[in-house]
């Protein structure tokens, strides 16, 4: 018997290359994905102007942001927007300021699409070969009600839905399925019952790498893993002859292994 729902991954058409440039933007899911990206030693920019958590600020982020690797990755959290009453424009942090500056909306599906069809507009403009890979953070927001962050959630992957039907570079990760219909369980989640446990970010990392890495990138994960495990060793004497020799073999190791893949 199977006594869970496995979500099912579409093949994406490309594979990601040992080492290769990628770009995270969006929310703090990105950071989380991001970063388990620069452990294992991509060369990463995430989230170069702040964490971003809707499709209009997304798209802030890449107008200013002048390189584009192949790989591009958008987390969308929500739909919801803040603009600032004095010019109407949407702003991506409020900066502290107080609440009565902003007036708070929900963009429509059709307003998320554009968002994000300007966005990739932009990466295609600068980079004709990318590959856009867009998820929707499985981090549900308490503030909205859990039926408004439903909402909110859907109105997202609605959009999505249009975007992929306009752009055939776009691919689509179910990071939100996998936790809310593969997992599906608060074990699976930190304390605060929203946000992923570091168990589940490894999960959606492993699935992920399971359709999206190259046999070459898998085997530079498993040759890097005892490295990375020997660097990250803590003794209880960091100063002895002993680790010292053990530190220099680890770093040469490493250098090793990267001359290998590059």
């Amino acid at each position: 018997m199977d006594f869970r729902t496995i979500v099912t991954i579409d093949n994406p058409g490309f594979l990601i290359e040992p080492l290769e440039p990628m770009l995270f933007v969006g929310s703090c899911f990105a950071d989380s994905i991001g970063h388990r990206f620069e452990e294992e030693h991509f060369p990463v920019t995430v989230n170069p102007f702040g964490v971003m958590y809707n499709p209009a600020s997304v798209l802030h982020t890449v107008q200013r942001c002048e390189v584009v690797p192949r790989i591009v990755f958008l987390t969308l959290g929500t739909n919801h927007v803040y603009r600032l009453k004095t010019t109407g424009e949407i702003v991506d942090n409020c900066q502290k300021r107080p609440q009565s500056l902003f007036q708070e909306e929900e963009l429509s599906v059709d307003d998320c699409a554009d968002y994000l069809r300007q966005t990739v507009d932009i990466l295609q403009g600068r980079n004709a070969d990318v590959r856009v890979v867009v998820t929707v953070s499985p981090i549900r927001y308490r503030k909205y009600g859990y039926h408004g962050s439903q909402l909110s959630k859907a109105t997202l992957l609605l959009a999505i839905r249009q975007l992929m039907a306009a752009a055939s570079c776009v691919d689509y990760f179910p990071a939100y399925e996998i936790v809310l219909d593969e997992l599906r369980d608060y074990r699976f989640y930190q304390p605060d019952m929203l946000h992923p446990s570091p168990q589940t970010v490894d999960f959606i990392w492993e699935r992920f790498a399971d359709v999206y890495f190259s046999p070459r990138t898998k085997q530079f994960i498993r040759d890097w893993q005892p490295v990375k495990d020997a660097l990250r060793h803590r003794p209880f004497h960091p100063e002895s002859d002993d680790y010292q020799r053990f530190l220099a073999q680890a770093k040469e190791k490493e250098e090793n292994l990267l001359r290998a893949y590059i």
